[in-house]
């Protein structure tokens, strides 16, 4: 297949996913609720109408289901969820896109906005295998690593998978911080040390800074988190002890005013009585 060009790309969603999948891709188009983010489509259906390509950057799946049902879409155009949903949901709606002759791959991202503006990512992607290979020179523009996961509704079960440990492992970042505080030990050193040790993850390095000094300007907010693991718990067989628990330390967040914050600002539940 010949490369799609940039103009029929378009974005729906401009936060910050959307806004970053943009910058890095080029997209011709993009739309938003709020019209101050809107590029050249200031409705949803000038995106799905003038583009073959069209990435969901959206809150959740029941939005991408009243979107899409609100749509004009077209046989052979091709939709790119990469939505952190319900899998039950994404799974469904690929079924339903697959009947009116549209492509549908539901390709989440295990990364920051702010990772992805530097390549950063792993893109996880669920739907027909090619499919995802005509759309792979899309990932590879802001994409680290892109894998085919399955069928449609894989690539939100993986990101629930990855989101679990993820968000556990910045929790107990967050209780480890919290500790040393309480300890009067230096914080920065202390961060220093935890990135030397057998503790190390990640996550110290894009959210140990912003525990410390408590500055929640989001990369990724904590109430999408919230939503995450709400999802995970529906979506399990098994008990997850260690996600009850997260969740209601989230939920404690959200109650102190952080649903709109960073991540990172799980924190303050362990801080604050």
């Amino acid at each position: 297949m010949s490369e799609t060009p940039v103009s029929t790309l378009g974005i729906i969603g401009m936060g910050l996913m959307g806004i970053a999948v943009m910058k890095m891709t080029g997209a011709g188009r993009g739309w938003d609720v709020d019209a101050s983010r809107c590029v050249r489509a200031p409705k949803a259906n000038d995106v799905f109408e003038h583009c073959a390509i069209v990435f969901l950057c959206l809150p959740n799946s029941d939005i991408v289901r009243d979107v899409l049902c609100a749509a004009t879409l077209k046989p052979g155009q091709i939709i790119i969820d990469t939505t952190t949903g319900d899998p039950r949901v994404m799974a469904a709606i690929g079924a339903e896109l697959n009947a009116q002759g549209v492509h549908y791959l539901d390709a989440t991202v295990s990364g920051s906005s702010a990772q992805l503006l530097q390549r950063d990512v792993l893109v996880m992607v669920g739907g027909d295998v090619e499919v995802f290979e005509q759309c792979r020179p899309w990932f590879d523009r802001f994409a680290r690593e892109v894998v085919h996961v399955g069928l449609c509704g894989s690539g939100a079960k993986m990101k629930l998978v990855t989101n679990l440990v993820l968000g556990l492992n910045r929790a107990a970042l967050a209780e480890g911080i919290a500790f040393a505080q309480q300890l009067d030990l230096d914080l920065v050193q202390s961060l220093d040390v935890l990135r030397r040790s057998m503790a190390y993850s990640r996550i110290m390095d894009t959210k140990g800074e912003k525990m410390i000094s408590q500055e929640f300007t989001p990369q990724a907010k904590l109430s999408q988190h919230l939503k995450d693991v709400r999802l995970m718990l529906a979506a399990s067989a098994l008990p997850l002890p260690l996600s009850e628990t997260h969740r209601r330390l989230l939920e404690k967040a959200e109650a102190l005013g952080y649903g709109e914050a960073d991540n990172s600002a799980v924190i303050q539940a362990i801080l604050k009585p």
